[in-house]
């Protein structure tokens, strides 16, 4: 049977592989909550290509806003390497808030047991 490490180290590379071959496989076109947005906005049409103008206007009247550090998924100015760049660095904080979740609950399971 595998060890736990050799198990979470085949799961990081396994990761790291699909990140950085979906950066060549991922479509320029949005979709998902983007897309919608932009239907709803009347900037394209529902089953229509998103035109090359088309752009998101936020609204967010006293709400709250920040400029993302890593805006579509890419670091700017470096290409396809910043979004390789973007990529990594997600696997990496996922990696790391997985880790913790999984130690509190090894913690707290531990300290039931008791």
């Amino acid at each position: 049977m595998m060890e736990t490490k050799q198990f979470v180290m085949i799961g990081i590379v396994i990761a790291i592989v699909i990140g950085v071959v979906a950066v060549f496989l991922a479509s320029s076109d949005p979709d998902g909550l983007e897309s919608t947005a932009l239907v709803v906005q009347g900037e394209k049409s529902l089953t229509g290509i998103t035109p090359p103008d088309a752009e998101l206007v936020e609204d967010v009247h006293g709400g709250f806003a920040y400029d993302s550090p890593m805006p579509d998924y890419s670091v700017e100015d470096l290409g396809v390497a910043g979004q390789i760049i973007a990529i990594l660095v997600g696997i990496g904080i996922s990696f790391i808030i997985v880790l913790g979740v999984a130690r509190v609950a090894a913690r707290q399971k531990e300290c039931a047991g008791k």
